[in-house]
């Protein structure tokens, strides 16, 4: 994301965005019908980007001008390493979208005559005595082999120690599997996430680019995996970025199940006190990512986890895959996450922000918790299809209009929520 003025958050688009946007009118007067993801009721809902939910962002740079004396040095290079492995190096053309020439090449492409690859030494072989390197020779340095090598390692190093079992579920960003860690027998969730699917990525310290949930995971844990059950958040493991997926090992509570669940074996809906218990975990927990300049973006029943294991139940939060860090004051232009609970500023203004946002998200799951018919969809809530249930005490009505008020501005911030008459 690059800055704006204002202290504004401007997400640079990928093509595939663009042409979205084209196709979907950029007026503020956005079709309500347009985004919803035709749910039958008490329907599981999947976070999958679509129109309104972006898909993978990349960067598209400008290749620097090459002059014709470097390139005609190119090509020679690659002649001679023809000649002296046998083999044609194959060059591959293509223009991008802004019309550069861009050329690819098989093997690496040797920035001056003079080779100080670690495989200089077969080369110099080859201007010694004239014998080729034996493919044994050329296969030592391979990048490629190396790269296979470190991910079949750190496949190896999983399946030694985890124990993967039955599916728990599949979303738009992935599957989670059951699972327990071999040493202690740890029940843990494994989440699989096809590398396709990472949406959002953070660049490191070192420049290395991590998956977001990743990044958002260990901050949350203060940069070390493996403390168990210390916050709302469930715990990351262990995580594993291989060549087509990335593997995250989570903390899974047992017993627990995820709210839409569990209200789901409640008869459909929650009682009013119950559902105040979870309310106020969950505000709770907002805040605490508030603090830490977390935006988790999909906060909805199916992303709570309730430990059922006591008296009370505990709220757990699963599921970063489409968080971020946040500047206070920033602005999205891009929606993330569930079409159904898109906030009706992006309707009108194209834009939301983090806080605002949290706090309808709030009021969406006290919704679902409390009304069994339909499950919550913002266009039908704004279209009077949908109506806060009148048996509510007028507290708790209170509570869920400060959340759903169209305004962003006139809408509770999550530290107005929490001292909320309803949740005291």
């Amino acid at each position: 994301m690059d800055k704006e003025s204002d202290q504004k958050i401007k997400i640079r688009p990928s093509p595939a965005l663009r042409r979205d946007q084209r196709t979907t009118s950029s007026t503020t007067q956005q079709s309500a019908a347009s985004v919803s993801d035709g749910r039958t009721n008490r329907t599981k809902r999947k976070t999958s980007p679509d129109k309104k939910t972006p898909r993978r962002r990349t960067r598209v740079s400008e290749p620097e001008p090459q002059n014709t004396f470097e390139e005609d040095l190119r090509v020679r290079i690659l002649k001679r390493k023809a000649r002296e492995y046998g083999e044609r190096p194959s060059i591959m053309k293509k223009k991008n979208k802004k019309g550069f020439e861009l050329i690819q090449f098989d093997r690496e492409s040797p920035s001056s005559s003079v080779d100080t690859s670690r495989d200089s030494s077969s080369k110099t072989k080859v201007a010694a005595d004239g014998e080729k390197p034996s493919m044994k020779e050329r296969r030592r340095w391979n990048p490629r082999e190396t790269k296979d090598l470190s991910i079949d390692a750190q496949r190896a190093e999983f399946e030694a120690k985890y124990e993967q079992q039955n599916q728990l579920g599949k979303g738009g960003c992935g599957s989670v599997f059951a699972g327990y860690r071999k040493a202690d027998n740890l029940p843990v969730a494994i989440k699989h996430i096809p590398k396709d699917k990472v949406f959002c990525k953070q660049v490191d310290n070192n420049g290395k680019q991590l998956s977001v949930e990743v990044a958002i995971m260990l901050k949350l844990a203060g940069g070390q995996t493996g403390s168990v059950g210390k916050s709302a958040p469930v715990s990351l493991l262990d995580w594993y970025d291989l060549d087509r997926e990335l593997i995250l090992v989570l903390e899974r509570p047992v017993p627990s199940q995820d709210l839409y669940k569990y209200i789901e074996v409640n008869g459909g809906s929650l009682q009013e006190q119950e559902a105040k218990l979870i309310l106020k975990q969950l505000v709770d927990a907002a805040i605490e990512l508030q603090d830490k300049n977390v935006f988790h973006r999909d906060i909805k029943v199916e992303n709570i986890l309730i430990e059922t294991g006591s008296a009370v139940p505990r709220v757990r939060l699963i599921d970063f895959g489409l968080s971020c860090f946040v500047k206070r004051g920033s602005f999205y232009r891009v929606f993330y996450g569930t079409s159904a609970h898109i906030p009706p500023e992006w309707y009108s203004q194209c834009t939301y922000k983090a806080g605002p946002t949290t706090v309808w998200q709030m009021g969406v799951v006290l919704f679902d918790t409390l009304h069994s018919k339909t499950p919550f969809e913002t266009t039908k809530f704004l279209g009077n299809k949908l109506k806060i249930s009148n048996n509510l005490s007028k507290s708790c009505r209170d509570f869920l209009q400060t959340c759903l008020t169209k305004c962003p501005e006139q809408r509770h911030t999550l530290e107005q929520l929490q001292l909320h008459p309803w949740l005291r």
